[in-house]
């Protein structure tokens, strides 16, 4: 609605009859009379356009949300219901290779080797995405939060897949930021664990630092490993992208998707630089603890 005020007169609008269920009045502009009509009709046709725009924008929004939440539900479902199947089809290849291994040539172990490892896989794909799904419904509220202290229960879970690699992590003093710990430590785990893995022929050689940019911090987490072609920087974090087979390095390839997935929910963003063969630095950023102060 438009307001054409009066030389003479203040603009008053009468609120609606609490007993009534009319509507509102949504006042868009209030112009002074006298006014030509070109200018009026011109600013009537930028508000229409403006709340039609604005309708439509909130029509897609709810049908993004229903999306999302549908999707959310489903990968749920989904994997929640493949996991009993699969693991009567894992226990019964394991019964098969206990009771009858002694009996089966080479090429039978080989091919009850490959269906074992696939059914293996297959639960820890599965695992990964109930993992995925659950990123919003089951997250906690976020709260402050010492990223040192979430860098040590990382390190912690850690520890084995650190000694086997004689793996060196330093980190710099971390802040205070505004987060669900349990997912943080996740984002970390997973960001330390894949600089492991691909840190190539050598000992892994790995730094966590950290600095300010207004009301966010910046976390990056850098390694010199084999590094990551440019082409391939933007689909790694698409659910279940694998740059390497099986065979050359283990994982779900939900890993940093799952990452990608705990940022967008602090509000942040993440991402990589890297070139083969100089290391990669994952850099991700989080609401710092004090930036509504």
């Amino acid at each position: 609605m438009v307001l054409v005020r009066r030389p003479d007169s203040t603009v008053r609008i009468s609120l609606p009859d609490p007993e009534t269920r009319d509507s509102p009045l949504l006042v868009d502009d209030v112009v002074d009379a006298p006014i030509d009509p070109d200018p009026l009709f011109r600013r009537l046709n930028t508000l229409l356009v403006r709340r039609n725009q604005s309708a439509e924008l909130r029509r897609y929004i709810t049908r993004l949300e229903e999306s999302n939440k549908s999707l959310e539900q489903f990968a749920y479902a989904a994997s929640h219901d493949l996991q009993e199947p699969l693991r009567m089809v894992s226990s019964y290849l394991q019964l098969i290779e206990a009771r009858y291994g002694d009996d089966l040539d080479g090429d039978a172990d080989e091919f009850l080797e490959f269906a074992i490892g696939g059914a293996d896989r297959m639960r820890s794909m599965i695992d990964a995405l109930l993992e995925y799904s659950r990123v919003d419904s089951e997250g906690t509220p976020l709260e402050p939060t010492e990223l040192d202290a979430v860098l040590e229960e990382a390190l912690a879970d850690l520890r084995m897949e650190i000694d086997e690699r004689d793996a060196r992590i330093t980190a710099d003093a971390l802040p205070r930021v505004s987060g669900d710990p349990d997912q943080l430590r996740q984002v970390f785990q997973n960001l330390l664990s894949n600089a492991i893995e691909f840190s190539g022929d050598e000992p892994p050689r790995i730094h966590v630092r950290a600095e300010r940019d207004g009301t966010e911090w910046r976390v990056a987490v850098e390694d010199d490993g084999i590094g990551i072609e440019p082409d391939d920087q933007e689909r790694i974090f698409d659910v279940f992208q694998r740059l390497h087979s099986h065979e050359e390095y283990e994982g779900t390839g939900i890993g940093l998707a799952l990452c990608q997935r705990i940022v967008d929910r602090h509000d942040g963003r993440i991402w990589v630089e890297s070139e083969p063969g100089t290391g990669a630095t994952f850099t991700f950023t989080l609401p710092a603890a004090d930036a509504d102060r």
